[in-house]
């Protein structure tokens, strides 16, 4: 068999090419680099374990916290009520899943075009082969700022437009519009939704009201 220098050859080179994860988010069966997207699919349905993303043929455990699911779900419900009241398009949470050429995978908030739909109809597929326009993604302790890099770089290559990073202990939302450039909205400010969800606007603050119960 030929190497090459190049590939991965250990745990620790994957992990590096993961963006530097901890090795506890590493599905070991089927090994690293061996798993088909098939199988990423057949697990997550199966609901045995948590969610995980197929990338670059591992299955990467997605992390998450109660904190961010909370965060999210108020953002997808800020958000979701503007995308319905206009009719424009899906808006899915962190088990919709999409393939992004060689990964899975699934945002904590997403939201797709009516008008990007393949055949203007429903997805059939379990993970549809389809950029969505606008992604959320929440921090947990659990994600690295160079994982983070690497999903913005296939968002925006397979044409996602904006790109929100949610930092929950900082309550900011750092709004990228490619994989490096970034503005940082901060619980004082109001943000807006671009190019993609024009029209909508929304306190920073509401994202975290929840955070506040009981204090």
């Amino acid at each position: 068999m030929s190497l090459n220098s190049a590939l991965a050859t250990t745990l620790q080179d994957h992990l590096a090419q993961l963006g530097d994860i901890a090795p506890d988010r590493v599905r070991m069966q089927p090994a690293p680099g061996t798993a088909t997207a098939e199988e990423c699919i057949a697990l997550n349905e199966s609901r045995a374990e948590g969610l995980y993303e197929w990338v670059d043929g591992t299955l990467v455990e997605k992390a998450m916290s109660y904190e961010a699911s909370v965060v999210a779900l108020t953002i997808a419900r800020i958000v979701g009520i503007f995308v319905a009241n206009g009719r424009l398009g899906l808006l899915s949470g962190p088990d919709g899943f999409f393939r992004l050429a060689s990964v899975l995978r699934g945002p904590d908030v997403a939201f797709v075009d009516r008008t990007r739909l393949p055949g203007g109809k429903f997805p059939a597929e379990a993970c549809p082969t389809l950029a969505p326009d606008f992604v959320v993604e929440v921090l947990s302790p659990g994600n690295t700022k160079a994982e983070l890099a690497r999903k913005r770089i296939e968002y925006f290559a397979a044409g996602t437009q904006i790109v929100w990073i949610v930092d929950c202990a900082h309550r900011s939302v750092a709004v990228y519009t490619s994989p490096s450039d970034a503005v940082v909205v901060g619980q004082d400010a109001v943000i807006d939704g671009g190019n993609v969800l024009k029209g909508f606007s929304s306190p920073v603050a509401d994202f975290f009201a929840d955070l506040d119960i009981g204090a």
